[in-house]
């Protein structure tokens, strides 16, 4: 039975972890997001495909995915204020030696290997922390944390393009990455919870056997049970494997339209300055769909696996509108559309994480969903360049994305349909057996 100081506060400090997760997101995944208005810059400058110059971001996807697992242990061995400090340190070092700008390859090892390292290892325990500190308002408090990266990437655009125009990419690149050590502020914030430490501790205490002297030796015997860090037994369950293949099939999709929806503008003739505005149209309405996603998965009135298949849904068919846009405000409002979607999709898709796997099994459930799915941010971006590089037009880059999208679509309802399934079953094993004999009275004879 849980003591009440077991429980996560739900509330008090953890609203101060939120404002820090809330930061981290802004100096990562908002750079991230941005990051298109180098694309033209670099490409020109190295002279290079769409393909090739792709890759740096693609490197920083699938890095930022492959270091989770890896986040996901350090914070249990150390703490989540240690790991984000950490990825601040190196979230700088990559946008700092990225402003030399040697060649391509330099370009994949700095802003791409080294920036995204220092986004998982940033991202992850920031996300993993505000998870431990809510339960009942997990997913209001996960919309808001996760609502950084918009609302910077709203002050970013316009700012990004401004310093390019000031001081050239690679000066952008070392001005921004100084930007990003405020990450490391953020990470002295996070506290330590220990009603966590004590979850944890109680949840492998039922693994150890009944007699006494036994169990103590095995603790002087048995270093700490780093798999309950990272579970590997989480891909034999059917549900986890399910959410999994969506993560992939959502990643492909998720940072193609931010990447090219700059070179697709310049395309339509769009000046650089509206172009900018639109990665800040972006951001505001990504920014107001969290928000509102969250406040509604708050209420609980509709199933939150329920609720990610339909916005997952109608992004996807905002994004095969986009490409129907031939001028900068039909552009605008479906770019709109999409930000709206994916607000209501990121804010809501860690809170379905937690409800397939459970909270004991979160933080390696987190890692292990971020070390899958970066197959799909790996191969998204350089397969929708490659498409686009055949067509010879930006726009197939989005019809890709949105196909995707819809293919993953059908996951969460195959997993949907197995958790209900499982349900039914589980109360049909558990229903009382009825009494075959005519009067009570005899029914309480026979069991005596």
């Amino acid at each position: 039975m849980q003591t009440k100081d077991s429980n996560p506060p739900d509330g008090g400090y953890g609203w101060i972890v939120v404002v820090s997760a809330f930061m981290v997101m802004g100096f990562t995944v908002a750079v991230l997001k941005t990051f298109g208005l180098f694309f033209v810059e670099i490409q020109q400058h190295f002279d290079e495909l769409a393909s090739s110059t792709s890759w740096i971001t693609s490197v920083t996807i699938v890095v930022f995915h492959l270091g989770a697992p890896v986040a996901s242990s350090l914070c249990v061995q150390y703490t989540h204020r240690t790991v984000v400090i950490t990825g601040g340190l190196l979230v700088f070092s990559g946008m700092a030696l990225g402003f030399f700008g040697l060649s391509m390859v330099w370009m994949y090892a700095t802003t791409g290997f080294l920036q995204g390292l220092g986004i998982s290892f940033s991202w992850t325990p920031a996300i993993s922390i505000v998870s431990h500190y809510f339960s009942k308002k997990r997913a209001l408090a996960n919309a808001i944390a996760s609502a950084g990266e918009c609302a910077f990437a709203f002050m970013f655009g316009p700012f990004f393009q401004w310093l390019i125009s000031q001081y050239g990419w690679k000066g952008a690149l070392l001005i921004i990455g100084g930007i990003q050590l405020n990450i490391c502020v953020c990470g002295v914030l996070m506290r330590p919870l220990p009603s966590s430490c004590l979850l944890r501790a109680r949840h492998c205490e039922t693994e150890t056997p009944p007699d006494n002297g036994a169990s103590r030796r095995d603790k002087e015997a048995k270093p700490p049970i780093m798999h309950k860090t990272f579970n590997w037994v989480l891909v034999r369950q059917p549900e986890f494997v399910l959410y999994a293949i969506f993560g992939i099939l959502a990643a492909m999709s998720f940072f193609v339209p931010p990447l090219f929806l700059v070179p697709l503008s310049y395309s339509l003739g769009i000046d650089e300055s509206w172009t900018s505005s639109l990665l800040s149209i972006l951001a505001m309405v990504d920014f107001g769909g969290r928000l509102l996603c969250g406040w509604y998965a708050n209420l609980h009135v509709t199933k939150t696996i329920h609720l990610l298949a339909m916005t997952i849904t109608l992004m996807s068919t905002s994004l095969m509108l986009l490409p129907l846009a031939n001028n900068y405000l039909s552009l605008a409002i479906f770019t709109g559309f999409y930000g709206f979607f994916f607000g209501t999709t990121v804010a809501i898709h860690i809170t379905v994480l937690a409800d397939v796997v459970g909270m004991p099994e979160f933080d390696s459930a987190l890692g292990l969903f971020m070390l899958i799915r970066s197959t799909g941010g790996f191969v998204g971006p350089p397969l929708a360049g490659l498409i686009v590089d055949i067509a010879g037009d930006y726009r197939a880059g989005f019809y890709m994305a949105g196909a995707t999208l819809a293919l993953s679509t059908g996951f969460l309802i195959f997993l949907d349909r197995l958790q209900q399934r499982k349900k039914r079953g589980s109360k049909i094993r558990t229903k009382p057996e009825k009494s075959t004999l005519p009067y009570p009275s005899l029914h309480i004879l026979k069991h005596q």
